[in-house]
Order: C-alpha cells, then sequence, then structure tokens
C-alpha cells in the first residue's frame, strides 16, 4: 500500500458548509490520514470537527483558484467541492478553472457526497 500522505482539497458553496462539514464527520478517519487544505470559510467551519485544516483564501477571494494552481502543480491528490448547483455565484469562471484544472491534469474532483466516498475509499 502506498504510504504517501494524500492532500485533499475541500471546498463548498455557502448552502452547502452544513453537508461538508456532515461528510468530514462521516469520513472523519480517513481525513485524519491526510493533509487537508481548504479554502477559507469552508476550512473554518472543517476545523471545527478537530480537523488540522491548511486555510487558502476565501473562494470569492481566490481560495479555489490557488487551490486549482495546488491540482496543477501535483501537490493535491483529489477535490472535493460541493456546489450549489442552483445559486449563483458571482465566482462561476473561477469555479469552471477549477473544473477544467482537474481534467487537464486527471486530479479527481467530487461535486457531492456518493462521489466523495467513493473518492476517499479509493484513496484509502
Amino acid at each position: 500500500m502506498d504510504t504517501t500522505k494524500r492532500t485533499i482539497a475541500l471546498i463548498a458553496h455557502d448552502g452547502k458548509k452544513a453537508d461538508m462539514v456532515a461528510f468530514v464527520k462521516d469520513h472523519i478517519e480517513h481525513l485524519r490520514q491526510a493533509s487537508i487544505i481548504a479554502t477559507g470559510t469552508t476550512g473554518s467551519y472543517v476545523r471545527q470537527t478537530g480537523l488540522e485544516v491548511e486555510l487558502k483564501l476565501s473562494g470569492p477571494m481566490g481560495g479555489d483558484a490557488q487551490i486549482a494552481a495546488m491540482a496543477a502543480e501535483g501537490k493535491v491528490d483529489a477535490i472535493i467541492f460541493f456546489r450549489d448547483p442552483l445559486g449563483k455565484h458571482a465566482h462561476e469562471p473561477d469555479i469552471q478553472m477549477l473544473v477544467r484544472i482537474s481534467d487537464l491534469y486527471n486530479v479527481p474532483l467530487a461535486t457531492n457526497p456518493a462521489t466523495g466516498t467513493l473518492i476517499l475509499e479509493g484513496l484509502f
């Protein structure tokens, strides 16, 4: 088994932050084995679970772009991004850039709990 510590990025739109915290609690044992990075506000919520989280900027301020850059540099093993498909987001071009980067560099990207679970089970 690969013993390299995985780096998982967590991002959630405002309407999905509670879902992200619930997901983290459901998968806390896997996530304890990883290095966690997150956009600022999402990471603040995730820290309440007791996990150590490296905070980036908030999403609208460029945190998703910071995570995309890390993915392009090979520094992220997976991205779990709970986005609100019904909400309007001023930074939608940044979101599309994150999706494009994950496709370009073959970084797994989950946008809901079901795919997030599959990614974590695959990594751990």
